[in-house]
């Protein structure tokens, strides 16, 4: 083959390269709109959701920080109803799923297509949170049953002595040591003869 046509083919390759590399780029490209447009509908199906959710929200008394209605920005946008709760798109870009962290894991509240349900679970969710908030904040304690009178405890046991229950402990230990000895002379008697002279002494 000759350097021309060597040339030729060259060049050929160099531009099938380029068009193949252009190709790809303007196929990421469209990747990267479809995307972008994605997100930008879960997006504004939040923001819908959180006009929804401002009425409510405006009530929250200003003292009470535990409630933030945020968007955050990310590949997948969610809309933040406090620190362990919110709300994100699922998959299909159309079903709104109201989500909790909790220590266990991560428990969906509430999902569905139609916004209301969802607003409306959120609200009972906020409403539940300010009544666990007041009540730790006034420390409210349940009252258990109290015991019938007869089935009450004393109040003071009378208490044994110190001394008293280790005496009384040494003495129960002298007389099992003394058994004890009393049982292995018996037992030992047959063999050793001066041992049964020692006994008949006494």
């Amino acid at each position: 083959m000759s350097e021309a046509g060597q040339n030729r083919l060259s060049a050929s390759n160099v531009r099938s390269l380029a068009d193949a590399v252009r190709e790809m780029k303007n196929a990421a490209a469209d990747r990267a709109d479809v995307v972008i447009d994605m997100r930008e509908a879960s997006r504004a199906r939040l923001e819908l959701l959180a006009q929804e959710l401002e009425p409510i929200f405006a009530e929250v008394p200003k003292d009470d920080p535990a409630f933030d209605l945020a968007i955050s920005s990310g590949e997948q946008p969610r809309l933040w109803i406090d620190a362990v709760a919110h709300v994100v798109m699922a998959r299909d870009h159309r079903t709104f799923r109201f989500v909790r962290d909790t220590r266990l894991g991560r428990v969906v509240l509430a999902e569905s297509a139609d916004m209301k349900p969802v607003a409306d679970q959120v609200t009972r969710y906020i409403a539940e949170r300010m009544v666990e908030r007041q009540r730790a904040v006034e420390g409210e304690v349940e009252t258990l049953p109290r015991r019938p009178a007869e089935e009450s405890v004393p109040a003071e046991l009378p208490r044994r002595g110190g001394w008293r229950a280790f005496l009384s402990g040494a003495l129960f230990v002298l007389l099992g040591g003394l058994v004890g000895a009393a049982a292995v002379m018996f037992v030992l008697s047959d063999r050793f003869p001066e041992l049964t002279e020692f006994l008949s002494r006494f």
